[in-house]
Protein backbone atom coordinates (compact mmCIF):
# COMPACT_ATOMS: atom_id res chain seq x y z
CA UNK A 1 0.00 0.00 0.00
CA UNK A 2 1.18 3.08 -1.50
CA UNK A 3 1.28 6.72 1.10
CA UNK A 4 1.29 9.64 -0.66
CA UNK A 5 0.67 13.28 -0.10
CA UNK A 6 -1.76 15.46 -2.43
CA UNK A 7 -1.65 19.15 -3.57
CA UNK A 8 -3.28 20.20 -0.65
CA UNK A 9 -0.28 18.56 1.77
CA UNK A 10 -2.81 16.23 3.39
CA UNK A 11 -1.57 12.08 2.82
CA UNK A 12 -3.95 9.69 1.43
CA UNK A 13 -3.23 6.00 0.15
CA UNK A 14 -3.44 5.33 -3.37
CA UNK A 15 -4.14 2.46 -5.41
CA UNK A 16 -7.57 0.45 -5.56
CA UNK A 17 -8.97 -1.56 -2.60
CA UNK A 18 -10.82 -4.95 -3.18
CA UNK A 19 -12.58 -4.33 0.10
CA UNK A 20 -16.00 -2.95 0.37
CA UNK A 21 -17.42 -0.08 2.28
CA UNK A 22 -18.67 -2.28 4.98
CA UNK A 23 -15.42 -3.87 5.18
CA UNK A 24 -13.61 -0.17 5.51
CA UNK A 25 -15.88 0.65 8.59
CA UNK A 26 -14.66 -1.22 11.73
CA UNK A 27 -15.32 1.34 14.24
CA UNK A 28 -14.65 0.93 17.74
CA UNK A 29 -13.08 4.72 17.02
CA UNK A 30 -13.71 4.33 13.61
CA UNK A 31 -10.18 5.01 12.71
CA UNK A 32 -8.47 5.76 15.99
CA UNK A 33 -7.50 3.34 18.33
CA UNK A 34 -7.06 4.19 21.90
CA UNK A 35 -3.31 5.01 22.36
CA UNK A 36 -3.31 4.24 25.77
CA UNK A 37 -5.38 1.03 27.77
CA UNK A 38 -5.90 3.46 31.45
CA UNK A 39 -7.80 6.42 29.98
CA UNK A 40 -8.41 7.72 33.91
CA UNK A 41 -5.19 7.95 34.56
CA UNK A 42 -3.57 11.93 34.81
CA UNK A 43 -0.97 12.50 32.74
CA UNK A 44 -0.33 16.48 33.73
CA UNK A 45 -1.42 19.16 35.69
CA UNK A 46 -1.73 22.09 33.95
CA UNK A 47 -3.25 25.26 34.89
CA UNK A 48 -6.25 24.42 32.56
CA UNK A 49 -6.75 21.01 34.95
CA UNK A 50 -5.56 17.91 35.20
CA UNK A 51 -5.33 15.54 31.75
CA UNK A 52 -5.96 12.55 31.25
CA UNK A 53 -4.39 9.92 29.14
CA UNK A 54 -8.68 9.44 27.81
CA UNK A 55 -7.97 13.22 26.78
CA UNK A 56 -4.95 13.05 25.38
CA UNK A 57 -6.61 10.36 22.97
CA UNK A 58 -9.62 12.34 22.54
CA UNK A 59 -7.45 15.45 20.80
CA UNK A 60 -5.05 12.75 18.60
CA UNK A 61 -8.53 11.49 17.33
CA UNK A 62 -10.00 14.97 16.68
CA UNK A 63 -6.78 15.53 14.52
CA UNK A 64 -7.08 12.20 13.09
CA UNK A 65 -10.88 12.72 11.87
CA UNK A 66 -9.64 15.96 10.11
CA UNK A 67 -6.80 14.67 8.30
CA UNK A 68 -8.97 12.36 6.32
CA UNK A 69 -12.01 14.30 5.86
CA UNK A 70 -10.41 17.04 4.65
CA UNK A 71 -9.42 15.13 2.00
CA UNK A 72 -12.62 13.69 1.33
CA UNK A 73 -14.38 17.27 1.29
CA UNK A 74 -11.99 18.28 -1.76
CA UNK A 75 -12.76 14.98 -3.64
CA UNK A 76 -16.49 15.41 -2.60
CA UNK A 77 -16.39 19.03 -3.74
CA UNK A 78 -15.10 17.59 -7.56
CA UNK A 79 -17.24 14.26 -7.69
CA UNK A 80 -20.37 15.73 -6.35
CA UNK A 81 -23.21 14.92 -8.97
CA UNK A 82 -25.79 17.21 -6.84
CA UNK A 83 -25.90 20.47 -4.93
CA UNK A 84 -26.54 18.72 -1.88
CA UNK A 85 -23.32 16.36 -1.94
CA UNK A 86 -21.28 19.56 -2.81
CA UNK A 87 -22.51 21.43 0.21
CA UNK A 88 -21.38 18.27 1.67
CA UNK A 89 -17.70 18.79 -0.01
CA UNK A 90 -17.84 22.61 1.08
CA UNK A 91 -18.73 21.86 5.20
CA UNK A 92 -16.03 19.25 5.23
CA UNK A 93 -13.42 21.11 4.01
CA UNK A 94 -14.45 24.52 6.21
CA UNK A 95 -15.21 22.63 9.11
CA UNK A 96 -12.49 20.03 9.06
CA UNK A 97 -9.74 23.18 8.59
CA UNK A 98 -11.55 24.74 11.36
CA UNK A 99 -11.68 22.18 13.97
CA UNK A 100 -8.18 20.93 12.97
CA UNK A 101 -6.81 24.88 13.47
CA UNK A 102 -8.37 24.70 16.95
CA UNK A 103 -6.77 20.66 17.63
CA UNK A 104 -2.99 21.99 17.17
CA UNK A 105 -3.29 25.13 19.14
CA UNK A 106 -5.03 22.92 22.08
CA UNK A 107 -2.33 19.98 21.25
CA UNK A 108 0.32 22.62 21.48
CA UNK A 109 -0.94 24.12 24.71
CA UNK A 110 -1.15 20.69 26.26
CA UNK A 111 1.74 19.30 25.28
CA UNK A 112 0.22 16.50 23.52
CA UNK A 113 1.93 15.03 20.13
CA UNK A 114 -0.13 15.25 17.23
CA UNK A 115 0.01 13.11 13.66
CA UNK A 116 0.86 14.35 10.61
CA UNK A 117 -1.36 11.52 8.85
CA UNK A 118 -4.90 9.69 9.82
CA UNK A 119 -4.85 5.72 10.59
CA UNK A 120 -4.23 3.45 7.79
CA UNK A 121 -7.90 2.51 8.16
CA UNK A 122 -8.90 5.96 7.36
CA UNK A 123 -6.49 6.07 4.83
CA UNK A 124 -8.56 3.37 3.20
CA UNK A 125 -11.37 5.42 3.51
CA UNK A 126 -9.87 8.03 1.47
CA UNK A 127 -8.90 5.54 -1.03
CA UNK A 128 -11.82 3.84 -1.35
CA UNK A 129 -13.94 6.74 -1.98
CA UNK A 130 -11.23 8.42 -4.68
CA UNK A 131 -11.85 5.06 -6.39
CA UNK A 132 -15.53 5.14 -6.84
CA UNK A 133 -17.41 6.27 -9.87
CA UNK A 134 -19.53 9.06 -9.84
CA UNK A 135 -22.70 7.24 -9.28
CA UNK A 136 -21.61 4.92 -6.08
CA UNK A 137 -19.34 7.91 -4.29
CA UNK A 138 -22.23 9.67 -2.91
CA UNK A 139 -24.06 7.25 -0.89
CA UNK A 140 -20.88 5.32 -0.38
CA UNK A 141 -19.17 8.82 1.09
CA UNK A 142 -22.35 9.84 2.95
CA UNK A 143 -22.44 6.84 4.46
CA UNK A 144 -18.73 6.70 5.80
CA UNK A 145 -18.98 9.83 7.15
CA UNK A 146 -22.35 9.76 8.44
CA UNK A 147 -20.62 6.36 10.69
CA UNK A 148 -17.57 7.30 11.42
CA UNK A 149 -18.91 10.59 12.99
CA UNK A 150 -21.84 9.17 14.82
CA UNK A 151 -19.10 7.11 16.87
CA UNK A 152 -17.31 10.25 16.94
CA UNK A 153 -20.21 12.16 18.73
CA UNK A 154 -20.41 9.52 21.02
CA UNK A 155 -17.04 10.24 21.57
CA UNK A 156 -17.12 13.48 22.32
CA UNK A 157 -19.90 13.56 24.63
CA UNK A 158 -18.13 10.97 26.51
CA UNK A 159 -15.00 12.91 26.74
CA UNK A 160 -17.05 16.38 27.41
CA UNK A 161 -18.73 15.03 30.28
CA UNK A 162 -15.97 13.92 32.03
CA UNK A 163 -12.86 15.13 31.41
CA UNK A 164 -11.44 18.02 34.10
CA UNK A 165 -9.54 20.44 31.59
CA UNK A 166 -10.65 23.46 30.20
CA UNK A 167 -8.79 23.63 27.29
CA UNK A 168 -10.31 19.96 25.94
CA UNK A 169 -14.35 20.74 27.05
CA UNK A 170 -13.09 24.15 24.58
CA UNK A 171 -12.04 21.88 21.91
CA UNK A 172 -15.07 19.00 22.73
CA UNK A 173 -17.44 22.01 22.36
CA UNK A 174 -16.02 22.89 18.91
CA UNK A 175 -16.03 19.69 17.77
CA UNK A 176 -19.58 18.70 18.74
CA UNK A 177 -20.66 21.64 16.80
CA UNK A 178 -18.46 20.11 13.94
CA UNK A 179 -19.51 16.59 13.29
CA UNK A 180 -23.07 17.28 14.26
CA UNK A 181 -23.12 19.86 11.12
CA UNK A 182 -21.26 17.04 9.00
CA UNK A 183 -23.68 14.46 10.25
CA UNK A 184 -26.80 16.52 9.43
CA UNK A 185 -25.27 17.77 6.39
CA UNK A 186 -24.61 13.60 4.64
CA UNK A 187 -28.15 13.17 6.03
CA UNK A 188 -30.12 15.92 3.94
CA UNK A 189 -28.23 14.23 0.95
CA UNK A 190 -31.00 11.37 1.22
CA UNK A 191 -27.91 9.27 0.42
CA UNK A 192 -26.90 7.53 3.67
CA UNK A 193 -27.37 4.19 4.24
CA UNK A 194 -28.50 4.17 8.16
CA UNK A 195 -29.14 0.11 8.35
CA UNK A 196 -25.40 0.04 7.46
CA UNK A 197 -24.14 2.99 9.33
CA UNK A 198 -25.39 2.08 12.43
CA UNK A 199 -24.36 -1.67 12.31
CA UNK A 200 -21.14 -0.20 11.60
CA UNK A 201 -21.09 2.04 14.31
CA UNK A 202 -22.25 -0.76 17.02
CA UNK A 203 -19.88 -3.93 15.53
CA UNK A 204 -16.50 -5.26 17.55
CA UNK A 205 -13.58 -4.19 15.98
CA UNK A 206 -11.92 -6.94 13.62
CA UNK A 207 -8.43 -4.81 12.60
CA UNK A 208 -5.61 -4.85 14.38
CA UNK A 209 -4.32 -2.34 16.19
CA UNK A 210 -1.90 -0.90 14.06
CA UNK A 211 -4.47 -0.12 11.45
CA UNK A 212 -6.06 1.74 13.67
CA UNK A 213 -3.41 4.22 14.93
CA UNK A 214 -2.22 7.15 13.34
CA UNK A 215 1.31 6.97 13.01
CA UNK A 216 3.58 9.09 14.88
CA UNK A 217 4.55 12.49 13.15
CA UNK A 218 7.79 12.26 11.37
CA UNK A 219 10.54 14.24 13.87
CA UNK A 220 11.96 17.53 12.02
CA UNK A 221 9.45 17.34 9.20
CA UNK A 222 6.88 20.56 9.24
CA UNK A 223 3.35 19.74 10.70
CA UNK A 224 0.78 19.39 7.76
CA UNK A 225 -1.84 21.84 8.46
CA UNK A 226 -5.51 22.06 6.68
CA UNK A 227 -5.95 25.10 4.49
CA UNK A 228 -9.63 26.55 4.97
CA UNK A 229 -11.48 27.30 1.53
CA UNK A 230 -11.47 30.96 0.29
CA UNK A 231 -14.50 32.05 0.74
CA UNK A 232 -14.43 30.42 4.42
CA UNK A 233 -14.78 33.12 7.48
CA UNK A 234 -12.03 31.12 9.74
CA UNK A 235 -8.54 32.76 9.36
CA UNK A 236 -5.71 30.62 7.81
CA UNK A 237 -4.03 28.97 10.95
CA UNK A 238 0.01 29.08 10.61
CA UNK A 239 2.10 26.46 10.21
CA UNK A 240 3.44 24.59 13.44
CA UNK A 241 6.53 23.11 13.15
Amino acid sequence: MLVSRNAAGTLFVSGALAATLGSLLYPAMLGVQKVNSAPERVIAAPESGQLTEADQDFVVKVRAAGLWEYPVGKMTLRKGTTKAVRTVGQQLVAGAASLDAACRKTASELGIALPDQPSPQQQGFVSRLNADGAEQFGADMATTVRAADGQLLTTIASVRSTTRNSLVRALADEANDTVLDHITDVEKTGLVDFDQALFQETSPPTLPAKDLTPPPAVAGQPQVTLTPPADSTVPPSPTVG
